[in-house]
């Protein structure tokens, strides 16, 4: 009997120990890699002006969702022609900028997709008078532009790193302006690789 009682309360002791530790046990998040086909940023162009006026609203983009987001605030990235926001910084002075209160930054990394696998803080830089956290014009941020055949290409092996708007990380690869990526058919239509890294204690995707 006392060999009985001590097997069941050696039993009841390994249930709580195996149930503590299954509490304990943190959930993690899976890391999300997506493609996003055809995301419309149009922008109007006035060039009867000087210097020409862009208009038009920002299309923003929500990375722990996957999508476009109407939200006001709660969104990580905006897309409008060429332009890329992040929701972090301060206005630069476009028009229709929406508003910031997160904390996304961004930088440029070199190398393939593949390869670009690890974060480093100390690159990131945010929106603000001095400039855009991914630089506008052709060859200083994700794109080249060919007057000759008036066509806007991303440049191959250049990687945009993210801080989103509440800290965690994402990573993009942009394909194409254009829409079903065909340069004939319409532009200001992105076609881009992210990955998603929803654990902002792992700067790693």
């Amino acid at each position: 009997m006392i060999n009985f009682r001590l097997f069941s309360f050696a039993v009841v002791v390994q249930l709580l120990i195996f149930s503590c530790t299954d509490d304990q046990a943190p959930e993690t998040e899976a890391v999300q890699s997506e493609t996003i086909a055809n995301l419309h940023a149009p922008q109007t162009s006035d060039y009867t002006t000087n210097p020409p006026t862009i208009s038009g609203d920002f299309v923003k983009f929500d990375f722990s969702s996957g999508a476009v987001t109407t939200h006001q605030t709660d969104w990580d990235i905006a897309f409008r022609g060429t332009t890329i926001l992040v929701n972090g910084g301060s206005s630069t002075g476009l028009s229709s900028e929406p508003e910031r209160i997160g904390n996304a930054a961004a930088y440029i990394m070199e190398g393939t997709f593949s390869e670009v696998n690890n974060i480093d803080e100390l690159k990131f830089s945010q929106d603000g008078e001095n400039g855009l956290a991914i630089p506008t014009g052709s060859g200083n941020g994700w794109y080249n532009y060919n007057p000759a055949n008036n066509i806007v290409s991303a440049i191959p092996g250049r990687v945009l790193v993210f801080r989103t708007a509440d800290n965690n990380y994402a990573k993009v690869e942009i394909l194409s302006y254009y829409k079903d990526s065909d340069t004939s058919s319409d532009s200001q239509h992105y076609t881009f690789n992210y990955t998603y890294q929803p654990d902002s204690e792992k700067e790693s995707f």
